[in-house]
């Protein structure tokens, strides 16, 4: 006889004695009888019985039916009690039988992840999954779950690891390899079907802490609810995929998660509501790409994470996190690539904030900045290249507030700056470049106020001021250059020399026709 599933958990049966069970059931029965009669006398405005003092053979009949009914009903009363009663037996005791027999099957299953076999662990690996789907309760589901997110955390060596010329070495690592992978394919497949399947895995908890991954297929998986634990986890080498994978009201955490040399895909992923944690993780070397990425809703945290000699890409991701936000903070990026161009930050908050661009090359080439709150306050652009170029600022605010340029290229050339606010408050400008070439302001408010410009170039070249306010009030200049060669506009920025005979600071070169205009704004 085949078990069908059976997900309801009964706690331990308790039954109160027959005796109290049926007084109460009677009171009540009696109670509700009395409130329907009662009721039913005053809707109908009866104002009293009229009283027999014999009665036919007709109203004497009645009378003995009505007995043999109470009677009846009664009896009818108790019997649904016992066969209630019977029922909470019969279930109890199914439940103690299919908990007894997938004891002994569980049992069964983790002897055989426990052999030195390849081929019986397999098989191990498969009975495990068959006893979670016909687990009779959510806990003991949950546990064989355990199990198999057990197994992929025992140690673990990589291929990269072990002798060159130790074929046994070699052949033993194959054989475990592919155990530990079908247990990721086992999980992966129970993850892609949708939660109505009473065989989904959806809404459960997997423990993948300090796992090593030397690849891995996630693809298409969906985690919604439950805790997804990756903390700690390495990902040596392979290729391990969560390409269009959803992840829907689920706490999940890389939380120092180390990416060696390994290639990881998040292409197409949906991370909507709940938390996707990747604090102090680690890309180096490898690639990781979240190419055309949801994220809408919940919160997405790259707090600390390093990115140094990587290849990241965020191309064409979407960051809508009207009920979340998306931080960057204190992140560190050195050596490597990493591309957000065609990127769209349109809601919610996005943080740079103390981030350091130490060497690489960071693109937000065609971004879309509309309606979010972007900033890179603190940040530190201190070598490499960070670009901007023909990025839209429409709409929402964008702030570099103490931020530091001091060394490599940062460029916003073909910008196009309309409706957004864009703030340079007390930043610094050091070192390097910064170009602005050809960059259009159109309505919106651009402001460098209080910024300090020693020893950077600042390049307007090309660049046109129509409708928008850009401001330089309290801007300090002591060194650097900061160039409008051939920049157009109705008006100099707020805060420029607006006649000949005012102070030039050296470095600043503008346009003649800026002279003399009423310099109260673009």
């Amino acid at each position: 006889m085949t078990l069908k599933p059976f997900h309801r958990q009964w706690p331990n049966l308790r039954l109160w004695p027959i005796g109290p069970v049926l007084t109460i059931a009677f009171v009540a029965a009696v109670s509700i009888a009395s409130i329907v009669f009662y009721a039913g006398w005053d809707l109908l405005g009866v104002q009293g019985i009229k009283s027999e003092k014999r009665i036919d053979s007709k109203t004497l009949f009645d009378l003995v039916k009505l007995s043999f009914g109470v009677v009846a009903g009664s009896g009818a009363l108790v019997a649904l009690i016992v066969a209630y009663r019977r029922q909470r037996v019969d279930e109890a005791g199914a439940l103690r039988d299919a908990t007894r027999l997938h004891t002994e099957r569980f049992t069964t299953a983790v002897g055989q992840l426990g052999d030195e076999s390849a081929a019986v662990r397999l098989g191990g690996i498969h009975a495990l999954a068959g006893l979670a789907d016909d687990a009779p309760t959510r806990s003991l589901r949950q546990t064989c779950i355990d199990v198999l997110c057990a197994y992929l955390r025992l140690p673990y060596r990589a291929e990269v690891d072990l002798p060159q010329d130790d074929a046994t070495a070699q052949h033993e690592y194959l054989a475990l390899r592919e155990v530990r992978h079908t247990v990721i394919r086992v999980v992966r497949d129970h993850l892609r079907l949708p939660q109505t399947n009473p065989h989904s895995w959806q809404g459960y908890d997997f423990d993948f802490t300090n796992v090593v991954f030397d690849g891995g297929d996630f693809s298409k998986a969906i985690f919604s609810s439950g805790i997804i634990d990756f903390t700690g986890a390495q990902f040596t080498s392979g290729e391990i995929s969560f390409r269009d994978a959803r992840f829907t009201g689920s706490s999940v955490k890389f939380s120092n998660a180390l990416f060696c040399g390994s290639s990881a895909s998040f292409e197409n992923a949906e991370f909507h509501d709940g938390s996707i944690i990747f604090d102090g993780v680690q890309f180096s070397n490898g690639s990781a790409s979240f190419e055309k990425s949801q994220f809408s809703g919940g919160q997405v945290s790259f707090l600390g994470a390093q990115f140094s000699g990587v290849l990241i890409n965020f191309y064409g991701a979407d960051f809508r996190c009207s009920r979340g936000s998306v931080s960057f903070a204190d992140a560190q990026f050195s050596g490597g690539w990493i591309h957000f161009e065609d990127a769209r930050f349109s809601e919610g908050p996005v943080h740079f904030d103390g981030a350091q661009f130490a060497g690489g090359r960071l693109y937000y080439d065609r971004a879309h900045f509309s309606g979010a709150t972007v900033s890179f306050n603190n940040a530190q652009f201190e070598s490499g290249n960070v670009s901007f170029d023909e990025a839209t600022f429409s709409s929402g605010w964008i702030t570099f507030d103490d931020a530091q340029f001091l060394g490599g290229e940062t460029s916003f050339s073909s910008a196009r700056f309309s409706g957004a606010t864009v703030n340079f408050r007390e930043t610094q400008f050091g070192s390097g470049q910064v170009s602005f070439e050809s960059a259009k302001f159109f309505e919106g408010i651009v402001g460098f106020g209080g910024a300090q410009f020693f020893g950077s170039s600042i390049d307007f070249f090309g660049a046109e001021f129509l409708g928008c306010e850009v401001s330089f009030v309290d801007a300090h200049f002591s060194g650097g250059t900061l160039d409008f060669d051939r920049a157009y506009g109705f008006a100099a920025p707020i805060g420029l020399p607006s006649t000949p005979e005012s102070f030039v600071p050296p470095g600043l070169r503008m346009p003649t026709a800026w002279f003399g205009s009423t310099n109260s704004g673009a």
